[in-house]
């Protein structure tokens, strides 16, 4: 794999660590600022929000750019959001910054993920994309706990210069390691950007972004309230929780890992195999929630199958969009976020259920079996490569 691969990894990991800290931040946050922790938790609803309706809207901004400055440009906006973040007294500011750092982060995903799969041969998108989401999965694994500690160390806003700090290296390797000039040659005589959004009608590309929503809908339904079922349920203690959260992250490294080496030749060996250990392992975890080994046990299992199932169905995004070069990122991007929206709404309705806090694990299970589902009557998510119509 190129370093310029590793590189966006980087950035990846500064931004995916930015969107997943905010959680064990808020409490600060809303003292700090004298708002209600309702109110600051409207800065991750914020942040999701931004992401996918910004996922079109810069790509098709950067579209005339050049590659490396479109990646360069986002990068340092993003970190200079988390820096006038981090000395704002004022919460409405605070949350313009959210929203400017989620357009920024989906310009740069947008351009990244076409970027990575430029980057190699065309039967080896699969291995790029999990490079390039392997920051975020080492984001859930170090970057969080990380930011979290040093949020309760010294403060909110150390870590919001944390992540702004983290910009700076990876800003420096995309100057110094992506080629310049990629967007302009690939886009000269290429298909108009009216044509581009015009592949969104195609069933085909649909199909694989509505499979990828839905599977990151389970995941974040699940992962989002992870935390009440540990201290809940399992009758663990609270600093269990950064290691339920840990390992989950592991298993998404691992998955994500595995599903690089099957998803361009063998993605449906990953949904045959993958999807419905992902649909039995949901409820598993809710029936086994009062048993702590088996709780973190599959916590890791569940982590690992859900992203080798979610970053295969996100590469089949990518090869359907192969049409649409310069929005084929803002496809996947749309659909991965779009589920982390929809997922954790969903998960809350749940809690108010008789299920209670197990409720979100239900649910994960529901949304698989929902993607199974409409996987099923076609080869979308089993085909290599290219569909046959994509293609025609």
């Amino acid at each position: 794999m190129p370093l310029a691969l590793y590189l966006l990894a980087l950035a990846v990991f500064a931004m995916g660590t930015s969107e997943f800290m905010l959680a064990g931040l808020l409490p600060d946050i809303a003292g700090d600022l004298g708002v209600t922790v309702g109110a600051a938790g409207t800065l991750t609803s914020a942040f999701a929000v931004g992401m996918v309706v910004g996922a079109p809207l810069m790509a098709a901004l950067a579209r005339s750019w050049p590659r490396r400055a479109a990646l360069l440009g986002f990068t340092l906006t993003f970190a200079a959001a988390h820096a006038v973040g981090a000395v704002t007294s004022s919460f409405p500011v605070l949350f313009a910054t959210r929203v400017v750092s989620a357009l920024a982060n989906a310009g740069f995903l947008a351009v990244a993920l076409t970027a990575a799969a430029a980057l190699v041969p065309p039967g080896r998108k699969g291995r790029a994309l999990a490079v390039l989401l392997s920051g975020t999965t080492l984001a859930t694994i170090a970057g969080v706990p990380g930011g979290s500690v040093l949020g309760t160390l010294l403060g909110w806003r150390a870590a919001f210069w944390a992540v702004a700090a983290l910009c700076l290296p990876a800003a420096l390797g995309i100057l110094t390691g992506v080629p310049a000039g990629r967007v302009r040659q690939e886009t000269a005589g290429g298909p108009a950007l009216r044509a581009e959004f015009a592949q969104l009608t195609r069933a085909p590309l649909l199909r694989a972004m509505l499979l990828g929503a839905l599977v990151n809908a389970a995941t974040f339904a699940g992962f989002t309230f992870l935390a009440p079922v540990v201290t809940g349920p399992a009758g663990l203690g609270a600093w269990w929780v950064p290691v339920a959260l840990v390992l989950f992250g592991a298993g998404s490294f691992a998955g994500v890992t595995v599903a690089g080496r099957l998803a361009d030749r063998r993605p449906g060996l990953v949904v045959a195999v993958g999807g419905p250990l992902l649909l039995t392992g949901w409820p598993a975890l809710a029936l086994l929630a009062e048993k702590p080994a088996a709780l973190l046990a599959l916590v890791f299992v569940q982590g690992a199958l859900s992203f080798a199932l979610g970053a295969t169905l996100i590469t089949r995004v990518l090869y359907e969009a192969a049409a649409a070069p310069t929005l084929a990122g803002a496809y996947a991007t749309a659909a991965l976020n779009t589920g982390a929206v929809v997922g954790p709404l969903i998960a809350a309705a749940t809690l108010t259920t008789a299920t209670g806090v197990l409720g979100p694990l239900w649910a994960s299970g529901i949304l698989v079996a929902v993607a199974l589902l409409v996987a099923l009557p076609s080869r979308t998510a089993t085909t290599p490569g290219p569909s046959t119509e994509a293609v025609r």
